[in-house]
């Protein structure tokens, strides 16, 4: 069986436009899509060159592919559960950069190159003090970056429409804005003159960025069947859900020269992009917070089967929408179709998705994912959301760790497990909701001086405890 390359599958060649800083399973099921999609329906001629961000990774296989390899989409498509795959064919090279930095310092010379994509991982986007110009190459990415910038900057003289939009992908908070900084520091670090600095503040544009889709990476224990479906081996295979989500914030040139609503991609272009996130963490994780102590002490293991239940089921729907929607300032019609959108991604059935593995730090996570959306509705409606209270009274007895007899594989901060082991020997249930709401080390503040919210906690507390929480939520739902 032939391998895959540009010399067995038909491909497209296309300009370089496009700098990318990783070659791993997330950027080609995500943002290396997006341009294939922008490539094959509005004709962007966006080509990627992918350096290789850390001394091992895959640019040799990529390379070995002539830059190709094959994405499986799988998930919730127009209602209907789909499963499809295309090659794609954006990447033109890959460069490995401790193996050859004059070719990767090479690109800055490029008159056509105007973007820079990243994702780093999470630590990717940091300082290392240790970083040299001359180092070949830097250890850190922005420092790589700002070598890239600093001989694009020489080449053109300082030109002002050599400048590139920067659009990092890592998973920290106003990525953009970090990375700048990095950048500045090191202009400054290595000496790179007031010309170079004002010409990184005035014509490189760094754009904040959320990013949302699943990606399970290479499908290991199905290769096999995939490469006989193929007709060829592809050592690339990556397989991602449906749904996508990119949020940049930056400027209205920067959509002006993406080309994605012409193509119906699912890219928000924003200048403020704390309506999204705040939405992602409210919805998505707070669904996924939501719903972990409720479908687990009912007996479910799996996010899909949890949504397939109609009890369980119907009671996370009511929660997203009738409790945490009405908290977010986002257009209702935009919430909703958000809130349906993640309601079809915990339905895939090309996903298992455990909750127990979700319950991880779930104190934490309440109070980051579902707290705010508790207290802000108290603020706008004046009474309490009994679904997210039921659901709070559900984690505190899943710390007990007990689901019909059998031990729940606790997993937190060991202060929190310590708080209710202590708690718990106890077995008093109002000294427990009680101390459990008072522990400011938890929620931040003293969740007992809001009006009639203990009481409901230690009401949903007896009744699961009491009569198992199949009984207990069907009751609360009539």
């Amino acid at each position: 069986m032939n391998p895959l390359n540009r010399t067995s599958q038909p491909a497209n060649t296309y300009t370089e436009r496009i700098i990318q800083f990783g070659e791993g399973n997330f950027l080609r099921a995500f943002a290396n899509w997006m341009i294939h999609e922008m490539n094959k329906k509005v004709g962007f001629d966006a080509g990627v060159v992918a350096i290789q961000p850390i001394d091992q990774g895959l640019i040799k296989i990529l390379n070995d592919q002539d830059g190709l390899y094959t994405l499986y989409l799988n998930g919730i498509k127009n209602g209907e559960a789909i499963s499809e795959h295309e090659i794609i064919d954006c990447i033109q090279r890959g460069i490995n950069p401790y193996e050859h930095y004059d070719a990767y310092l090479a690109i800055a010379d490029n008159p056509d190159l105007r973007f820079a994509i990243s994702n780093t991982t999470e630590a990717g986007i940091a300082y290392n003090a240790n970083d040299r110009l001359n180092d070949a190459p830097p250890s850190s990415f922005p420092a790589k970056l700002t070598a890239l910038l600093h001989k694009r900057f020489q080449y053109f003289n300082g030109a002002s429409d050599k400048g590139l939009i920067v659009i990092p992908c890592e998973l920290i908070d106003r990525n953009g804005d970090n990375l700048k900084k990095i950048i500045l520091q090191y202009a400054k670090d290595w000496s790179l003159g007031d010309e170079f600095v004002e010409w990184i503040n005035e014509d490189n544009i760094f754009c904040n960025t959320l990013v949302d889709r699943i990606v399970p990476g290479y499908p290991r224990d199905k290769m096999d069947a995939i490469t006989q479906e193929l007709g060829y081996t592809d050592n690339l295979v990556v397989e991602g859900e449906q749904f996508h989500l990119w949020v940049i914030e930056g400027p209205e040139t920067v959509k002006e020269e993406m080309p994605a609503e012409a193509c119906g991609l699912n890219i928000v272009f924003t200048d403020n992009m704390e309506p999204y996130r705040t939405r992602k963490v409210r919805i998505l994780n707070g669904a996924h917070t939501s719903l972990v102590p409720v479908g687990y002490l009912y007996g479910i293991d799996r996010v899909r089967e949890s949504l397939e239940d109609e009890v369980v089921g119907g009671f996370l729907k009511d929660a997203v929408f009738k409790e945490i929607c009405p908290t977010l300032d986002l257009p209702e019609a935009e919430l909703n179709q958000f809130a349906n959108d993640v309601i079809d991604r915990f339905r895939n059935p090309y996903l298992e998705h455990a909750l127990i593995s979700i319950s991880l730090n779930s104190t934490s996570k309440y109070k980051t994912r579902v707290l705010p959306s508790v207290l802000e509705y108290i603020k706008r409606k004046g009474e309490l959301p009994q679904r997210l209270l039921f659901s709070l009274a559900a984690l505190i007895a899943f710390y007990k760790g007990d689901r019909n007899g059998e031990d729940i594989p606790l997993k937190d901060d060991q202060s929190a497990l310590e708080f209710f082991k202590t708690q718990w020997v106890t077995n008093n249930i109002p000294g427990i909701v009680k101390a459990t709401l008072e522990n400011t080390n938890f929620w931040g503040e003293d969740l007992t001086q809001y009006k009639d919210l203990e009481q409901t906690v230690i009401k949903n507390l007896e009744n699961i405890l009491s009569k198992g929480m199949q009984t207990a939520l069907k009751e609360f739902l009539n």
